[in-house]
């Protein structure tokens, strides 16, 4: 009696997840198509880009930055989730004030202090423009400009682009290519390459804010978040590295098991008070899943929907959406409310040019720069 029970709930499950799946390709993304997205930014065309898999998942990207612009997976109850924050139109991402929507930044993502660094002696001078500091390569970085898009097929595009040598500052003619690719079991991979001609620094990311409720839900505080590492970096008031490396065990920022966003964020913190929240980077213990570090699993307490963010760095930038201020409209034509978004960033440690104890990011002629991290999404 006990088999016979157990097969009539499996086969009872296995009925709702194909019906779910089933309902899932119905749900399609009707506000986005390249005639009405696409513009012409400074005299070059930004298009949109959209892949498919078999399961109905479907992601648009834009060459304007190499941005995501919509990533929709199946939710609890069969329905497609548009889980990342952007706009309906490319002229809407050309924004000094909130630039880095869905974005690849770089040369160097996150900061580096007083936008100065050396190399072999030599003194390099950035763009200051987060503070006394540089944040995510400068002004214009790889955010604002037009990368080549080359798309094959339904499931992978690749989008390239050269920075000039001494462009915001950094050294060499350096040569990115990022490809995305959507996968059969609702993964999001994104590979990273870059040469240089010159000596330089390099660290890639992708700035996506996410919400598994869906953009424009409201809050993030109740999603659930882990993160595998058991040491942070600890910021100055600038929000740069003092080059600690400093446990997470008894603080806020310990999310080594699974904890609502919410939970300890308005604690009584220096570090808090420093970010306006959480906007830190963590070190990844290393926890091996097919050759890549287990970074984080964040989960929608509305939708049910996990992500698991697996990668090739050592490092994650949890960032909480402290200074969302309602300044844009996004595509579901809600505002961009305090903390209804968050980013979750693969990368080396911020400010690693000027910390010698911190993973390199120095990238020299004749070398490739190469890097892989995959957002995988389940119920």
């Amino acid at each position: 009696m006990m088999k016979k029970t157990l097969l009539l709930v499996g086969l009872a499950t296995a009925l709702s997840w194909s019906a779910c799946q089933n309902q899932a390709h119905k749900t399609t993304d009707t506000q986005l198509s390249d005639s009405s997205f696409a513009a012409t930014i400074d005299g070059q065309e930004a298009k949109l880009f959209t892949l498919q898999n078999s399961k109905g998942a479907k992601a648009t990207f834009t060459n304007f930055g190499a941005r995501i612009v919509s990533l929709w997976v199946p939710g609890k109850d069969g329905n497609l989730v548009d889980v990342v924050l952007g706009f309906n139109k490319a002229s809407d991402y050309n924004n000094p004030e909130e630039p880095y929507y869905g974005t690849i930044v770089g040369p160097f993502g996150n900061r580096i202090a007083k936008g100065k660094f050396a190399l072999d002696g030599e003194q390099y001078t950035l763009p200051v423009n987060n503070g006394a500091n540089t944040l995510h390569g400068g002004f214009k970085g790889v955010h604002f400009a037009a990368w080549e898009g080359k798309q094959e097929g339904d499931n992978n595009v690749t989008f390239s682009y050269t920075l000039p040598d001494k462009n915001e500052g950094f050294p060499g003619n350096i040569a990115m290519t990022v490809t995305y690719t959507l996968t059969d079991d609702n993964a999001l991979e994104i590979a990273y390459s870059a040469t240089t001609d010159k000596k330089t620094v390099v660290n890639l990311t992708n700035h996506a804010y996410f919400n598994l409720n869906g953009e424009g839900s409201g809050t993030i505080l109740n999603h659930s978040l882990q993160i595998y590492g058991d040491q942070y970096t600890p910021v100055d008031s600038t929000l740069i590295p003092t080059g600690e490396l400093a446990a997470v065990k008894g603080t806020p920022f310990d999310f080594s098991q699974a904890k609502a966003i919410g939970r300890d964020i308005d604690q009584q913190d220096q570090q808090l008070r420093y970010g306006g929240g959480y906007d830190h980077n963590f070190v990844l213990r290393g926890d091996k899943v097919d050759k890549l570090n287990h970074a984080a699993t964040l989960i929608g307490d509305k939708t049910g929907i996990k992500m698991d963010i697996y990668t090739e760095e050592p490092g994650l930038q949890f960032y909480s959406g402290n200074f969302m201020a309602e300044k844009v409209t996004l595509k579901n034509s809600k505002k961009d409310a305090f903390r209804t978004g968050l980013c979750l960033e693969t990368q080396h440690f911020p400010d690693a040019p000027n910390q010698a104890n911190f993973p390199s990011t120095v990238l020299a002629p004749g070398q490739t720069y190469t890097t892989k991290s995959i957002y995988k999404f389940s119920l």
